[in-house]
């Protein structure tokens, strides 16, 4: 029997939209100019107690033009690129407001979160809950016939 993908916690149906908007674009390179230019890529994983969440945000000056918040089990981080006015030339670099919002996992600590900025990545830390943290073992559930 083939095993089926777990989901690790809810999430709202817009990232997993913006998520499958994006990959559409992949299968037709002469359409990348029309990709959404304004979505801030994620991923995300549970380790060692932690849930990190990474954002690709090149080119941004982190002290300025970055805000992270958390509140009521959501993570937003919201960033701004501002266009540099040159003359001439051609430019496909996104400007403007960018904005992505994720559910945590249940229990995440929203006290302790932290966030660093390195080489264009965006690392977002939030601590879990001990019994968060340690439940990723699989339990097989009987199915039992009724009737």
């Amino acid at each position: 029997m083939a095993d089926l993908p777990v989901r690790r916690h809810a999430r709202s149906w817009l990232p997993a939209w913006s998520d499958l908007w994006s990959d559409l674009w992949t299968g037709f390179p002469s359409l990348a100019a029309a990709r959404p230019s304004h979505l801030i890529r994620l991923e995300d994983e549970i380790r060692d107690g932690h849930y990190l969440v990474r954002a690709e945000l090149p080119g941004i000056d982190p002290e300025k033009d970055v805000d992270v918040t958390v509140c009521n089990g959501e993570l937003t981080i919201k960033a701004e690129r501002s266009e540099k006015k040159e003359v001439g030339g051609h430019s496909e670099f996104a400007y403007g407001s960018f904005t992505r919002s994720i559910t945590l996992p249940q229990g995440a600590n929203e006290d302790t979160v932290k966030a660093t900025y390195d080489r264009g990545i965006l690392t977002v830390d939030v601590e879990l809950p001990q019994a968060a943290a340690t439940t990723t073992a699989e339990k097989h559930i009987k199915v039992e016939t009724v009737g």
